[in-house]
């Protein structure tokens, strides 16, 4: 079997491996006794960047880490990926910010981190990138004189060519791209409009729906929609450490207050503002849900030291206020907002016990709390998915869930009423369409379809659990 060499701006060195990309690559690497090379999370002074890489293995995986200078900190990963590409890819061309020299750093990075990588490559490794941080890489490594197989997969949304090309340096991110034998995306939506893209500007030749031939290279472009670990997660939601998160607020919620939860980190993207006015709303239009549902919002801040981030916490401290006040009782406030993390081993036991889940984001890759939310249902009593229609899951969870505009605050708010008003035998029936979808098409589902493209005559690897 072929070593697999993942690529990505951070791992999972040392720490917990979960989360989609963590609990992929990770089982991937395992079974292939492989290479995992991106940033060490060290941001250091110039002097004292390391010129190599800091070695060390896990289980039998090897991980190769780079610091970055403050320079590069800035310029590549809060700067170019986060201020330039990240609201391009979730269409807020709006708060973009280009910047030529954040550009040239962004790429000096890539090539930087493209030569670290390629000192350590055998001829018959395969070569897994991953996410827009790292657009540049695939033809950086070839520039060098790789010849081997290489994939890329983007974890987030591909917005339409109108959309993209109002990026100074479009051509040169794709051309990055278009240097691997495959790529891949969270939709079928995604992976059209990067064909459309590829055809129009750079003028790729399209054969068939699943691959492009673009300077004498064919590419298989798909959709692989990323899953979770189902399995695992539903045995959190059942085992002491998920109730006992449970049983923490149940006390507020008594015997009369439905909980309906959003779990989100704090982001632009995530559309938690259209939120809270659709609860607002649904306060507005039912008077008889005042005292009777408890909305809980996590959201763990995020990218701190970006203005546009630093503007939505305050947005939402204020929003949160302003409806606090103005149905709250002595003994009852609408919002409860929580700008903190929590273990997934506690919010395993928070999504079972919730009657309703808000998962409506403006745009989203995929966003895995839909299906975290599915898998920790009680297949007896399940709790019901409110679902953007802008969200990846969408495509996968659309007859299951209820999907909605979160463009749309008034019918954000009435899908919440038709969920707290929701018969047990349509709740079930739900249910069991998300399951299908959710337990059907897991991680490790998700990671062999990429890899059996990736490594077509290779032998179909098993499917190793990370939590044996």
């Amino acid at each position: 079997m072929k070593r697999l060499v993942g690529i990505s701006n951070r791992t999972a060195a040392g720490g917990p491996k979960a989360g989609g990309l963590a609990v992929a690559l990770w089982d991937a690497l395992v079974q292939r006794k492989g290479l995992w090379f991106g940033w060490s999370g060290e941001v250091v002074d110039k002097d004292r960047v390391r010129r190599g890489v800091e070695l060390f293995d896990e289980e039998g995986v090897e991980f190769a880490l780079t610091d970055l200078t403050e320079a590069e900190h800035e310029g590549y990963y809060l700067g170019y990926a986060n201020r330039s590409l990240w609201p391009v890819l979730h269409y807020r061309v709006d708060l973009a910010n280009f910047d030529e020299d954040e550009y040239a750093c962004y790429r000096e990075v890539n090539r930087r981190f493209a030569k670290l990588i390629y000192s350590r490559l055998d001829e018959d490794d395969l070569v897994w990138v991953h996410d827009y941080h790292l657009f540049p890489l695939p033809q950086d490594l070839r520039d060098l004189g790789w010849r081997g197989r290489t994939g890329f997969f983007l974890h987030i949304p591909f917005p339409p060519p109108e959309i993209f090309k109002s990026i100074p340096d479009h051509r040169a991110l794709t051309q990055g791209l278009c240097a691997c034998d495959v790529i891949g995306f969270q939709t079928v939506s995604d992976r059209d409009n990067f064909v459309k893209y590829c055809v129009s500007e750079l003028g790729a030749k399209q054969n068939g729906a699943e691959e492009i031939s673009v300077n004498n290279r064919s590419i298989t472009i798909k959709a692989y929609p990323i899953g979770i670990d189902a399995e695992e997660f539903k045995r959190l939601a059942e085992e002491e450490e998920g109730r006992q998160a449970a049983s923490r607020i149940e006390p507020f919620l008594g015997e009369r207050r439905a909980l309906i939860l959003g779990v989100d980190r704090m982001d632009y993207s995530k559309g938690i503002p259209n939120r809270f006015q659709a609860v607002g709303k649904l306060l507005d239009n039912e008077p008889g849900l005042h005292g009777r549902i408890a909305y809980t919002q996590i959201a763990p801040p995020s990218r701190t030291k970006v203005e546009e981030y630093k503007e939505l916490r305050g947005e939402l401290d204020t929003l949160a206020g302003r409806i606090n006040g103005d149905y709250g009782d002595l003994d009852w406030i609408p919002i409860r907002y929580l700008a903190r993390s929590y273990p997934r081993e506690q919010l395993a036991g928070l999504y079972r016990l919730a009657r309703v889940a808000l998962v409506t984001p403006l745009h989203d890759g995929m966003n895995l709390v839909a299906k975290e939310f599915a898998a920790a249902q009680d297949p007896e009593d399940p709790g019901v998915l409110i679902l953007s229609q802008f969200a990846g899951a969408a495509e996968q969870l659309k007859h299951g869930a209820l999907i909605v505009n979160p463009h749309d605050i008034s019918a954000m708010a009435d899908a919440m009423r038709e969920a707290l008003n929701m018969a047990l035998p349509e709740r079930k029936k739900r249910y069991e369409a998300l399951a299908r979808m959710v337990f059907g098409q897991d991680i490790a589902w998700w990671r062999e379809a990429f890899m059996a493209d990736l490594d077509p005559n290779g032998e179909p690897a098993e499917v190793v659990s990370l939590h044996r």
